[in-house]
Parts: structure tokens; C-alpha cells; sequence
């Protein structure tokens, strides 16, 4: 098992395009994800789950990833949330 937090750096945030990318790339890896604000925890490959973390421009949000390709999942995760992109 393996965690970091990451700081959402899109200007609105994680809401319905990116939280929807996250979740569409996450679900073809078979490492559970867990993503953790304040004491809420929710399961990352869960569209409503991530939408209900109404996570603003710089929220921190801890990951926690568990099984066979954990490494590959951070990574993804991380340049996912470090690309700079931007949505509407």
C-alpha cells in the first residue's frame, strides 16, 4: 500500500470533466484507490464518490493505492493531476 497527497492546482476545481477523467483512467487498473479530504473517505473509482469530495482549487487529497500495479496508478495519478490542463 502506498499514499501521497496531491493539491488540486485546476482553477474549478475537481469538478464533473476532470473528476469523470480520473475515475474513466483509474478504473482500468486493478490497485483500489481511496481518496481521503479531512476524515472523508471515498472509493476513487466511484464518479459520485469523487464529486461528493467538492474538492476546490487547492484541497488537499490524500490517495491511497493497494495492489499489484500501485506504482503505476500513482504515477498516472500524479501527472494527471500536475498536467496543467485546464477545463470548463
Amino acid at each position: 500500500m502506498q499514499e501521497k497527497t496531491f493539491i488540486i492546482k485546476f482553477k474549478k476545481g475537481l469538478h464533473a470533466r476532470p473528476a469523470a477523467e480520473l475515475v474513466t483512467f483509474l478504473g482500468k487498473y486493478q490497485s483500489n484507490v481511496k481518496i481521503i479530504k479531512d476524515d472523508f473517505e471515498i472509493d476513487a473509482k466511484s464518479i459520485m464518490g469523487v464529486l461528493t469530495l467538492a474538492a476546490a482549487c487547492g484541497t488537499d487529497l490524500k490517495f491511497i493505492v493497494d495492489g499489484s500495479d500501485e506504482n503505476a496508478v500513482l504515477i498516472q495519478i500524479e501527472n494527471f493531476l500536475n498536467s496543467g490542463k485546464e477545463y470548463d
